[in-house]
């Protein structure tokens, strides 16, 4: 069964009275669907998989992957010899990350399934001591597998054009973001799904 990153009219009110710019975007895009891997440790390998290729390519490449494996688990990747792993169609570093991955949840470096209990800081600083896993990659993880409710990542690109559309600006600091992130915080992953959306439209002058 297909999940969402669920929220409601509690997120949305509360930007839409800190944001009216936003808020008019909320207002004219409606509620946004956009689905979710829950388990966490699935969720990173898909992302490995996934990173400088086309959606298209990732779909691929991770379907191959799934025929191997036959199940997104760490016994089972570290049962699968890092040459198979490549031969799905990736690079035999994205391969050996895979590998590490898998390996660090079985020594329990990283507790996959207690992630939830942590703090968001305390997962991107878990999370990117692994090779391969940058701050971007764990600040996604956080909105599309734990759905945590306030990320808003300034490491995003899209995210930084959105922002920097609905501004009208022609550059963003840090400090102009952090503005930005108290001004929609608690629900700052909300409105990163808006400004994704800001974004898009304007890339294809939707």
């Amino acid at each position: 069964m297909t999940r969402y990153f669920e929220y409601g009219e509690a997120e949305i009110a509360h930007l839409k009275n800190r944001d009216p710019k936003l808020g008019k975007v909320i207002e004219r895009v409606g509620i946004i669907r956009r689905e979710i891997t829950p388990d966490p440790f699935e969720a990173l390998i898909s992302s490995i998989i996934s990173q400088q290729i086309s959606n298209k390519a990732a779909e691929t490449v991770w379907n191959r992957f799934i025929l191997q494996v036959e199940e997104v688990t760490p016994s089972r990747i570290a049962a699968t010899p890092v040459e198979t792993i490549q031969k799905c169609g990736m690079s035999s570093r994205k391969a050996n990350y895979i590998k590490g991955i898998a390996e660090a949840a079985i020594s329990g470096k990283i507790h996959f399934d207690q992630l939830h209990t942590l703090p968001d800081a305390e997962i991107i600083r878990q999370l990117t001591s692994l090779p391969g896993v940058g701050v971007w990659t764990a600040e996604m993880l956080l909105i599309f597998s734990l759905c945590r409710p306030n990320v808003l990542s300034f490491n995003d690109l899209a995210i930084r054009r959105g922002l920097m559309t609905l501004y009208r600006l022609n550059t963003l600091t840090r400090e102009q973001w952090k503005e930005y992130y108290k001004r929609y915080s608690p629900y700052a992953s909300v409105a990163s799904l808006y400004l994704w959306e800001v974004a898009h439209e304007n890339e294809t002058g939707g």
